[in-house]
């Protein structure tokens, strides 16, 4: 049985249909990334999946059953950290894991969140408050909020789009590194190639709105740990990525053309 099934998801807002005949199969600890243009639905399709918002038709099950509504299985990282400015680093990660885990001890919930901020390589920030962390430090905290729930599925909505150049290649390293280690089934959202090829194991493109759809997957056959300034040069990253570019442009073209030709 798959981990995370989508079969016919259509989702509009008004009379604007943003998503349609949405069918996506994700296997046990597989991590893929849809790639897109910005605009086109992205942040829709993980709302979808996080349930925060329904389907207009369609439906999205989990281990087979149905998405109802939001849950601890399904740990979500926003790219705008979505951190509590009042509470420290520490006691964003415990109010989730008070509310994910409200039947163990005490002492077992603050292990957990000692654990998971140490896993993102923040043991030292525990009482620092987001004004007084960096933009990457804000993000591995809403990295380590998501994990200390013990999701089946974690979703990340272009976690790494507002960060330096320099803080994303670090943070991108810690999360495959995070992968390796708990084994977790990952939906990325992202527009930037390199970083889909760097992480996942299939993208799987999204085409222009509206009514957007899943375009045809490319599979990333390649060993993992991945190092990215060899990817740069490697061959089969280079017709991956010239896969999706191409599938992407070709629908901007088609798009353009259609505009032109309407009266």
């Amino acid at each position: 049985m798959a981990r995370l099934e989508l079969k016919g998801v259509c989702k509009s807002f008004g009379s604007r249909a943003i998503l349609s005949d949405i069918d996506l199969t994700i296997e046990d600890q597989e991590i893929v990334a849809i790639v897109g243009y910005s605009g086109v639905g992205k942040s829709t399709l993980i709302s979808l999946i996080a349930g925060l918002i329904m389907p207009d038709r369609g439906t999205i099950t989990v281990d087979g059953k149905p998405v109802t509504g939001p849950s601890r299985e399904r740990g979500v990282v926003f790219q705008n950290y979505a951190l509590l400015p009042w509470l420290t680093a520490y006691e964003n990660v415990a109010l989730a894991v008070d509310e994910a885990f409200p039947e163990l001890p005490a002492t077992q919930r603050r292990q957990r969140v000692t654990d998971t901020l140490a896993l993102v390589n923040l043991a030292a920030a525990h009482e620092k408050r987001p004004r007084e962390l960096s933009g990457g430090m804000r993000q591995r905290v809403s990295i380590a909020r998501a994990l200390a729930m013990d999701p089946e599925v974690l979703l990340l909505d272009e976690p790494f789009g507002a960060l330096d150049a320099l803080t994303r290649g670090t943070l991108q390293k810690e999360v495959e590194n995070i992968f390796r280690r708990q084994k977790k089934t990952m939906v990325m959202i992202t527009n930037d190639v390199d970083e889909a090829v760097l992480l996942a194991d299939r993208i799987i493109p999204l085409s222009l709105g509206p009514s957007a759809k899943l375009g045809p997957e490319v599979r990333v056959d390649l060993e993992r740990p991945r190092d990215k300034k060899q990817l740069a040069t490697h061959l089969d990253a280079k017709r991956m990525k010239v896969q999706v570019i191409d599938y992407l442009l070709a629908e901007s073209a088609a798009k353009r053309a259609l505009k032109k030709a309407a009266p």
